[in-house]
């Protein structure tokens, strides 16, 4: 499931090991671009049949394509639509194993079969969300929600 040469194929190790390096990284950096750039990177290296990695910024009651990895993406998203709209009104993770089957899904890249966006918040006020994408139907799972959740708790504490 992970590619790259310093991760064991242990699942649970190797997203401690991501989390640790997503510390590593933003240690000390003021910049928010440059952290949520540096963090959409690590995990499209991280993760294994994922065709997009990124963030969507919360400004002026919509969502605003961030820094991404991927194809060309959806440059706005209203509240309430999509899973990305949907993860904002409805304050928590969409898993989602099928995004054809999901109710008003807003179709950026054709390829994308399944999607986990986990919401940010920073002091109770939403920031954005991570939004991951893949080609493969049931890519995410419950230990994947977990350890996402969790690279965003720690992301949170280096933004500004």
């Amino acid at each position: 499931m992970f590619e790259h040469k310093n991760y064991s194929g242990e699942k649970t190790k190797d997203y401690e090991l991501l989390i640790k390096q997503l510390d590593a990284l933003s240690e000390g950096e003021k910049n928010n671009v440059a952290l949520l750039s540096n963090a959409s990177a690590l995990l499209n290296q991280f993760l294994t049949e994922v065709n997009w990695v990124g963030f969507y910024l919360w400004e002026e009651n919509e969502l605003i394509l961030g820094p991404f990895q991927g194809l060309p993406a959806c440059i706005r998203i209203p509240y309430g639509k999509g899973v990305c709209g949907t993860a904002v009104s409805e304050q928590q993770t969409q898993r989602v194993d099928d995004v054809h089957a999901f109710p008003g899904h807003i179709a950026c890249d054709g390829a994308t079969n399944s999607e986990i966006v986990v919401p940010i918040t920073i002091d109770n006020q939403i920031y954005g969300v991570l939004d991951i994408d893949s080609p493969i139907n049931n890519r995410f799972d419950e230990e994947d929600q977990y350890f996402l959740e969790k690279f965003v708790l720690h992301l949170t504490k280096h933004l500004q």
